[in-house]
């Protein structure tokens, strides 16, 4: 077929997609370039087919994705389809008798509430029961909502911490999932069922119905129970906070209070909803400069904490003092925060575990620090270690913590069974409020888990790509031609995942163990066009300093190593 022929057919398809958008924005765009690609626009031609000889898939992580037109893309016909083809696979599999059940939260990106509004009509047209959050809140207040109202399933319309014109669709499901996001071969089953609709049927004949707006008290639960993290603290640590444009500070202003913490500095530059992120580049804690508002701001008041939610609030970041730093503070990476984290839960679990001992597990992702497993056996837990993603570590059994190094943390799996920013900052605040009743900081704390547990020192390597075949190259590369040594250091096995391993089920990751304890892993991003690499080591002897030191090393001649080898 030549290029003009394909591109009368994708044409035909564009014409055909305008004909049932709802969204004159996205039908001006698309009207634009097929005037372009008619008029014989190479660049137009290229962006025409990348938006319709494929489609934005959906998997466990939902859809994610640019906002705009065609099916490669975020748009009113894409999250249209997707939610008819969510529907049928709710009525489907619903319980015979009864009506399955949705609830719909929006987060403050562009169309979010366009998104949820087109979801909760489509839903309802189908005969589910749809209950749409009565304003813009963080995904944990959704994840909440799943299991509170005791729905078949919940939609969460957010990216996250994406660029700014990016969208997404995360789904959750009830029953027997408890909450938890989707994972295969439902993603699957679900995809099938939008392909059917995106064939067989037109948006603008999809029946719509009346939604159900839930009630406030939904939200005031949730900050109940969330409270509950944190006892009411002896003294009141100074805190700078930021929502990163996001829609966190409502809810977290109203956690704070009801746990007894005072409110804390604000950036507030940032502290409203703002689609644009006009401030940051990525809207994201670990993007350099993402914080440097926060870190000015904490400048202003001395804080001794800085707490800092990404859009959605769902992850967290954490900075705190350091004097050997220029600007004064040093963000925590997710692995210390994780650590420390897990390690205040195993505190607790050690404490009401009775003459029987701690029960329960922690859990963390297997590109997450190693480090959890040390304290798990130390308190004498379980310790599980999952594919990446909260859609696998919310199912850890007995789950009493859970965290992955890219800033999420469960912390309260008795009320939420996703990552939440909110709990887990409410739990890091209030450990930062006991150090500092002993007289103590959050450095201090630091110190002492090196002293018990070793450090555990990590890295990472992001590799962003144009191409998508390049990651799958590198990742072909490293298996023919596994290294015998990364950095100086011996390789002692890989791994490949790809057929699964042990209990773990497929997934395209190679694990390398080398000589003294350290690790690297690799795998594709689930949601962004990169390769990620995750180095690694600890060092258990010697004093705290030489821990470090031995650790640090350890870690910069393997990011040296791998760099090369993926070049």
């Amino acid at each position: 077929m030549s290029q003009t022929d394909a591109d009368q057919q994708r044409i035909a398809l564009a014409e055909a997609w305008i004909s049932q958008d709802p969204d004159p924005e996205t039908i001006a765009e698309l009207s634009a370039i097929i005037d372009a690609v008619r008029g014989g626009d190479p660049a137009a031609s290229a962006d025409l087919a990348d938006r319709f000889d494929q489609r934005l898939a959906f998997g466990t992580a939902g859809l994610r994705g640019e906002i705009a037109a065609g099916p490669n893309r975020m748009n009113r016909v894409l999250v249209s389809q997707a939610a008819a083809g969510l529907a049928a696979h709710l009525v489907e599999h619903a319980v015979l008798g009864q009506t399955p059940s949705i609830v719909i939260g929006y987060d403050g990106r562009k169309n979010s509430a366009v998104f949820a509004r087109d979801t909760a009509e489509i839903m309802a047209g189908a005969g589910v029961r749809a209950i749409l959050l009565p304003r813009l809140l963080p995904t944990p207040v959704l994840a909440f909502a799943v299991r509170h109202l005791a729905v078949s399933a919940g939609v969460m319309v957010t990216a996250s911490h994406n660029p700014p014109n990016d969208n997404g669709y995360k789904v959750y499901l009830g029953g027997d999932d408890h909450g938890s996001q989707i994972v295969a071969p439902t993603d699957a089953e679900i995809a099938a069922q939008i392909q059917r609709v995106a064939d067989t049927a037109l948006v603008p004949e999809l029946p719509r119905g009346v939604f159900e707006t839930a009630a406030e008290s939904v939200v005031d639960e949730y900050i109940r129970l969330t409270a509950q993290v944190a006892a009411p603290p002896a003294v009141q640590p100074r805190v700078v906070y930021t929502a990163m444009h996001g829609v966190g500070w409502q809810t977290m202003a109203s956690v704070l209070a009801a746990a007894g913490f005072d409110a804390p500095s604000l950036v507030d530059a940032q502290i409203e909803p703002d689609p644009a992120f006009p401030t940051v580049s990525f809207p994201n804690p670990e993007e350099p400069g993402a914080m440097d508002l926060s870190f000015a701001r904490a400048r202003e008041v001395d804080a001794e904490l800085i707490v800092a939610n990404d859009p959605d609030a769902d992850r967290l970041a954490i900075a705190i003092p350091d004097a050997s730093s220029e600007i004064g503070y040093r963000r925590l990476t997710g692995n210390e925060v994780g650590l420390v984290l897990g390690w205040q839960a195993a505190e607790r679990a050690s404490a009401v575990g009775g003459d029987s001992g701690p029960n329960g597990s922690l859990a963390c992702s297997i590109v997450s620090s190693p480090g959890l497993e040390t304290i798990a056996r130390a308190y004498g837990l379980d310790f599980e270690a999952t594919l990446t993603g909260f859609k696998w570590i919310s199912r850890a059994p007995g789950l009493v913590f859970g965290f992955e190094e890219a800033l999420g943390y469960l912390v309260n799996p008795g009320t939420v069974r996703d990552k939440d920013g909110i709990s887990a900052g409410l739990a890091f605040l209030s450990l930062a409020a006991q150090l500092k009743a002993e007289g103590r900081t959050v450095a201090d704390h630091l110190d002492a888990f090196v002293e018990r547990f070793g450090c555990h020192d990590s890295g990472q390597i992001s590799i962003r790509v144009t191409e998508l075949a390049r990651i799958g190259e590198i990742m072909a590369r490293l298996r023919a031609e596994p290294p015998a040594w990364i950095g100086g250091i011996r390789v002692e096995r890989i791994e490949d995942l790809a057929d699964g391993f042990g209990e773990l089920p497929p997934s395209d990751v190679l694990r390398i163990v080398l000589e003294g304890g350290g690790r690297v892993m690799v795998r594709p991003s689930g949601t962004e066009p990169k390769l990620k690499i995750y180095i690694d080591a600890v060092s258990e002897t010697g004093t705290a300093e030489e821990r470090r030191a031995a650790a640090f090393a350890a870690v910069a001649a393997l990011d040296a190593g791998m760099r090369e080898l993926v070049a």
